[in-house]
């Protein structure tokens, strides 16, 4: 139903009153911690040390090529070089582009700064031990040819999806599994605790940001509970929590309690691309029975205990039955990545995986899909699938996502799907926790508004999910937002549902976030500061590096 104008003028007053309250609170909050607490903050000396390390190879050049004037011969020819690499290699387009970009407008420090990513040992540790481990692992994720045949009965264009997945990605389909899908952090949460509380065997925990607070507190009050009876427990995250939400040796404070704990690709004061290959993943496991996924962290904000960008919209979806074992896959190799578990016995992963299905929980209906996706081996999955939907899609996709910085591929699918007829919405946060990731956002509205894609705002704060759903019987949740750094740079996980009974409740979750969302159209782009307005173009141009 259109609203009048006089109402939406007096929406917009109240947003950029919120917007500023909430802007205010972080600034006093910031003022609080103290100058000196930021210069001598870990965050600050990482950046800092990484700064001279930069200014110190720029300088080194420098310094040789007034000593041997040949060196600025040998740089434009390695800049000359690295750009025919560029254009002939196998990678998007988007990505060759900034780098022709860099190297020819900083042909000094865009040839060094590529040459030094492009020879990085430790990333290249990092993919071989993860392509060991997955070839290891490959006998556990055998595809049931029954379940695939019934799929290609059923759908046979799904079917040639799964097998995708499943050649390129490794993952399976499955049936005799159900799925719950929570619109909120504050209902996940609910659910985790309870799930918690009835572990027997192990817990798995994987995360991106951990955060002290209510939330985690909860958590590791029932972990410690759970060691003391005897569960395994075991938890990994991202490293860069190390610099300003978690202690540098939080692990070994988490070891002492009796938790297995390791930090993945700890940030540390030394320049290395394997710093910018995060695990964004959020993955829970308990017994081999249950699983969660989405896009929740173990943080206040996620289940708004903490207000940052006013009412925080996340969303999360549990499984049970035969498809957590690919979830207890995806935990077991990203485990056994840590550089101190290269001697790692693999037979070790059998015990976690031969699990009898609980007799108590019902099979779902429908398929369900777990997967994962990774940097490192240059097969986009996660982009793929939702471009599969957006392809196949007759009636309407429906997508939230935090962030949207597009491909020229997932351009054109999401315009295609418009143009064929297809009802297109995207909902976005009204208020960004990233103002360069949303000023960036805004330069595809046009583009996608003149398609009719359409693009909705919400109101409250900040969308934080990753969900696509269609057709009534299509959908995805997870951790996989449309931007550059989920669909190529980090590690993410997903859930694919097909046919099953929980996508409706998806489905209604959207209709009930559509009424809280202000619909963006043309006229608003055009009123968009001009500031803003250059800065996205401008940024626009180096997407696939930020």
């Amino acid at each position: 139903m259109k609203k009048t104008e006089e109402t939406k003028n007096t929406e917009g007053i109240k947003r950029k009153e919120l917007v500023k309250k909430i802007e205010n609170s972080q600034t006093v909050q910031k003022g609080k911690k103290g100058i000196s607490s930021v210069i001598f903050g870990r965050t600050f000396l990482v950046f800092f040390s990484l700064f001279l390390q930069l200014i110190f190879m720029v300088w080194g050049y420098y310094w040789l090529a007034s000593k041997w004037y040949f060196v600025n011969g040998v740089v434009t020819v390695l800049g000359v070089l690295e750009v025919i690499y560029v254009a002939n290699e196998r990678s998007n387009p988007a990505f060759k582009l900034a780098w022709t970009i860099v190297i020819l407008a900083l042909p000094i420090f865009g040839s060094l700064l590529y040459l030094f990513v492009e020879t990085q040992p430790a990333t290249k540790w990092i993919n071989k031990r993860l392509q060991s481990m997955h070839a290891y692992s490959k006998k556990y994720w055998k595809q049931d040819k029954e379940v695939l045949e019934e799929l290609e009965e059923t759908n046979d264009q799904v079917a040639h999806l799964a097998r995708y997945v499943n050649h390129f990605g490794g993952f399976s389909v499955y049936k005799d599994t159900s799925a719950k899908y929570f619109p909120s952090g504050e209902a996940k949460f609910e659910e985790l605790l309870i799930q918690l509380r009835k572990a027997e065997k192990f817990i798995f925990m994987e995360y991106f940001i951990v955060a002290e607070g209510y939330m985690w507190e909860s958590v590791l009050e029932i972990l410690k509970a759970k060691v003391k009876e005897g569960v395994e427990v075991r938890f990994l995250y991202d490293g860069m929590c190390c610099l300003s939400l978690l202690p540098y040796h939080y692990p070994q404070e988490l070891e002492s309690y009796g938790i297995q704990c390791h930090m993945f690709a700890p940030i540390v004061p030394a320049l290395s691309t394997r710093q910018n290959n995060r695990d964004h993943r959020k993955i829970v496991v308990i017994d081999g029975k249950v699983a969660f996924t989405g896009g929740i962290n173990l943080a206040d904000e996620y289940i708004n205990r903490k207000e940052r960008f006013g009412h925080w919209k996340d969303t999360a979806i549990m499984i049970t039955g035969e498809a957590v074992r690919s979830f207890t896959i995806m935990f077991l190799e990203m485990w056994s990545v840590d550089k101190n578990l290269r001697n790692m016995p693999l037979e070790l992963f059998e015990k976690y995986l031969d699990i009898v299905p609980d007799k108590e929980s019902e099979p779902g209906d429908g398929f369900i899909m777990p997967y994962g996706d990774s940097p490192l081996d240059n097969e986009a999955v996660g982009e793929q699938v939702y471009m599969d939907i957006l392809y196949t899609a007759k009636d309407y996709v429906h997508i939230m996502t935090p962030y949207l910085i597009l491909s020229n591929e997932m351009i054109t699918a999401l315009t295609y799907a418009a143009k064929r007829g297809v009802d297109v919405k995207i909902i976005m946060p009204h208020i960004p926790d990233k103002w360069y990731a949303f000023v960036l956002a805004k330069t595809y509205y046009n583009e996608l508004l003149d398609a009719g894609v359409k693009i909705y705002e919400y109101t409250p704060g900040f969308v934080h999910a990753k969900v696509f759903t269609s057709d009534d019987e299509k959908a995805v949740v997870g951790t996989i937002n449309l931007d550059y750094r989920s669909l190529y740079l980090h590690f993410e996980c997903a859930v694919y549902l097909y046919q099953n009974e929980e996508i409706p409740s998806i489905e209604e979750d959207f209709q009930e976030t559509f009424a809280k969302c202000q619909e963006v159209l043309p006229s608003d782009y055009k009123r968009q500061k001009f500031f803003d307005r250059m800065a996205g173009r401008v940024l626009r141009i180096l997407a696939p590096l930020m």
